[in-house]
């Protein structure tokens, strides 16, 4: 049992809000970063770990992009490129839990998901990942700190 069994919904935040009696909801300044973390333990399907990272993600994506204009159009693009790497990664699993992140500078949202045992295959073979090139900005791979690849989008605000 993992902890997120535990929690519907296992999240480090370095959120920032702001404070008591300021309501400006403008955008931050450029070079600081909300983000959240998630897991999902190996017990769950591709599907259902797409389930509960979209439903994670909706629900603090809202507060990432306080303030930012077009807001819903940018939550749906960030909702279906996570929706795309979270499935690649989930088949493809290298480490324990599958952990992602989605962070905002205030020019981009930022998503990781980690670790695949392999590179990223060509469009061709992971059609899913036509949608990720017409959304995002860029996209890539790195190696992860458990000797997999972990892929990065960063979908423009």
């Amino acid at each position: 049992m993992t902890i997120s069994d535990a929690m519907p919904y296992l999240w480090a935040s370095s959120l920032r809000t702001p404070a008591p009696g300021n309501t400006a909801t403008a955008p931050q300044a450029p070079g600081v970063e909300n983000s959240l973390d998630f897991r999902i333990g190996p017990e769950h399907a591709p599907a259902e770990a797409m389930r509960r990272s979209n439903r994670f993600a909706a629900m603090v994506l809202p507060a990432l992009l306080v303030g930012l204009p077009d807001s819903e159009v940018i939550s749906e693009s960030v909702l279906k490129v996570l929706t795309e790497l979270v499935d690649i990664a989930a088949r493809h699993r290298a480490s324990v839990d599958l952990s992602g992140r989605v962070s905002c500078d205030g020019s981009h949202v930022m998503l990781t998901v980690g670790e695949m045992c392999r590179p990223l295959p060509a469009p061709e073979e992971e059609p899913g990942l036509y949608t990720v090139r017409r959304l995002a900005d860029d996209f890539g791979q790195y190696r992860g700190d458990e000797g997999g690849y972990a892929t990065w989008a960063s979908v423009p605000v």
